[in-house]
């Protein structure tokens, strides 16, 4: 029981984080304007994402434009993209398999498979959220460099948006999930136990047993 529970939580968590992933990779909110000495601009708001930068007016429309060339976008930005879909290619792969191995279901009858099977979901989910970890933590990085440079002008300067947050907040799912389902392995001794049955009582031609039963 113990374990199940483990498989549950842990699966319950790396599918939340893996949607996390997939919001973040989505979102528009990498990089949003740092409103700092005269730099405050309250007429527009401009939002820059994986792969599209958005533009929110004051009376709250906003307009978005997709990323024209590819091969012209900066090296955070296209890592960013490749890792996080690979992250969530993961997290799909990590599902089907911690299923496929999980003790509520039937597609695998040894339970040491079963449980071996899990583990490896477990270990997908755990690539997949340093997968999503990398360009989080790098992009972060550029952002706050820029932000403290003197050279970068102040109309340039950015800060880390939500969707960042939201990134750091799936891949601790992420990561603490796998573990659980890594760590959710049914007691050796329960598979092995064998049960022994003591040979019946014969009785004797005169109605009485054997008295070597009793010896």
């Amino acid at each position: 029981m113990v374990s199940a529970g483990l498989e549950i939580i842990g699966l319950a968590l790396c599918v939340i984080g893996s949607l996390l992933v997939m919001v973040a990779c989505g979102l528009p909110m990498w990089k949003v304007p740092a409103f700092i000495d005269s730099n405050i601009v309250v007429a527009q708001t401009s939002w820059e994402g994986l792969w599209m930068s958005c533009v929110v007016q004051s009376t709250g429309q906003m307009q978005c434009k997709v990323y024209d060339s590819v091969l012209a976008l900066t090296h955070d930005l296209q890592t960013a993209r490749a890792l996080t879909i690979i992250s969530s290619v993961l997290g799909v792969l990590g599902l089907m398999v911690t299923i496929a191995g999980a003790q509520c279901t039937n597609c695998i009858k040894t339970e040491l498979v079963k449980a071996r099977v899990v583990n490896a979901g477990g270990v997908i989910y755990i690539i997949s959220g340093i997968f999503a970890l990398v360009p989080l933590c790098w992009m972060a990085n550029n952002i706050i460099s820029d932000f403290y440079n003197p050279h970068v002008p102040a109309a340039k300067k950015r800060e880390i948006g939500a969707a960042l947050y939201i990134g750091w907040a799936a891949t601790a799912l992420l990561l603490i999930g796998g573990g659980m389902l890594c760590c959710s392995c049914p007691s050796s001794e329960s598979s092995s136990y064998s049960v022994k049955y003591a040979p019946t009582k014969r009785a004797t031609p005169n109605g009485d047993y054997d008295k070597r039963n009793y010896v």
